[in-house]
C-alpha cells in the first residue's frame, strides 16, 4: 500500500506539471472573469496566451516543433470554432477586437492547451506507443474532424468512428514511467480517461463564462455528459498531430528492455 501510495503522489505530481499550459490558462480566465480589464476581455486572454506560448518555449518547457504543433491546434480549433458559432452551436459572450466570425482569437489556444499537454506528458512520462498503426489512426482522425462539420448535414457517425478507432488501437499500448517503474496501458482508454478530464475542465470553462452553450444562456448548468465522447475523440485527432512530431524526433515507439507492470 505504501508503495501504491507513492507512485500515485509521483503520478499525480507528473500530470499536475504536465497541465502547466492548461492551468495558465484557466488563470488567465479566472483573472478576466473577476478583474476589471482595459481592453475587451478576449483580447486580453489572446496576449495572455502569446505570452504563455513563447513563455514556455524561451525557458525551455516546449520545443520549437512543439511550439508548432501547438499554433497548429489553434488553426484546427478555430476553424471548428467559427464554423460551429455559425450553426448556434454554442457562443461566446462578449466582444472582442481580434475575432474571427465572432470567435475570439483565443478561443483556439483552449485546443492548444490540449496538444501542449500530450507533448509535456510525452517528455515528463517519457512515453511510447508500441503496435501503433499511424497511417489508419491519421485516417481515422481526419475522418473525427471531418465529422464535426458534416454531422450538421448528413448522418452523424462519431459513434462509427469511435468503433473503427478502437478497432485500429485494439494491440496499441502506451508506455510511461513514474518514479523507478515502468507502466503499460491501451492507448485507447488513455483517451478516454482524457476526454473525461477534458470535459470537466469544459466545466470550468463555461462556468467562467468563457463560452456559452445554449442551455448556458440565461443561468449556468453543468455541460451534457455526452461531450465526453466528443472529447475522447478530439484527443485521439490531437495524438496523432503530436505522435508525428514524436516519430520525426525518433522518441514515438516503444522498445523492449524489461516488461511494464499493467496498472
Amino acid at each position: 500500500m505504501r508503495r501504491f501510495l507513492t507512485q500515485l503522489v509521483r503520478f499525480g505530481w507528473l500530470e499536475a506539471q504536465s497541465c502547466a499550459f492548461a492551468v495558465g490558462v484557466f488563470v488567465g480566465l479566472a483573472l478576466a472573469y473577476l478583474v476589471p480589464l482595459p481592453i475587451a476581455r478576449y483580447d486580453a486572454l489572446l496576449l495572455w496566451c502569446l505570452a504563455l506560448t513563447f513563455g514556455f518555449w524561451a525557458i525551455g518547457l516546449e520545443t520549437w516543433r512543439e511550439v508548432l504543433v501547438i499554433f497548429a491546434f489553434h488553426a484546427l480549433g478555430l476553424g471548428l470554432e467559427v464554423f460551429k458559432v455559425a450553426e448556434g452551436s454554442w457562443a461566446y459572450p462578449g466582444e472582442a477586437w481580434a475575432e474571427v466570425g465572432d470567435v475570439p482569437l483565443f478561443s483556439g489556444f483552449m485546443y492548444a492547451a490540449v496538444g501542449s499537454y500530450i507533448c509535456q506528458a510525452w517528455r515528463r512520462f517519457d512515453l511510447r506507443v508500441s503496435h501503433y498503426p499511424a497511417a489508419l489512426t491519421t485516417v481515422v482522425a481526419v475522418g473525427i474532424y471531418a465529422n464535426f462539420f458534416t454531422h450538421h448535414w448528413i448522418a452523424d457517425v462519431r459513434v462509427w468512428l469511435a468503433v473503427v478507432g478502437l478497432w485500429v488501437l485494439r494491440r496499441c499500448q502506451v508506455h510511461f514511467t513514474v518514479g523507478d517503474a515502468r507502466y503499460r496501458m491501451p492507448l485507447s482508454l488513455s483517451f478516454v480517461l482524457i476526454g473525461f478530464f477534458l470535459w470537466l475542465a469544459e466545466n470550468m470553462a463555461t462556468f467562467l463564462d468563457a463560452w456559452r452553450y445554449p442551455g448556458q444562456a440565461d443561468v449556468w448548468e453543468a455541460v451534457h455528459t455526452s461531450k465526453l465522447g466528443a472529447w475522447a475523440l478530439l484527443v485521439t485527432m490531437s495524438f496523432v498531430l503530436v505522435a508525428t512530431v514524436k516519430a520525426q524526433e525518433g522518441r514515438l515507439y516503444h522498445v523492449p528492455s524489461e516488461p511494464d507492470v499493467t496498472p
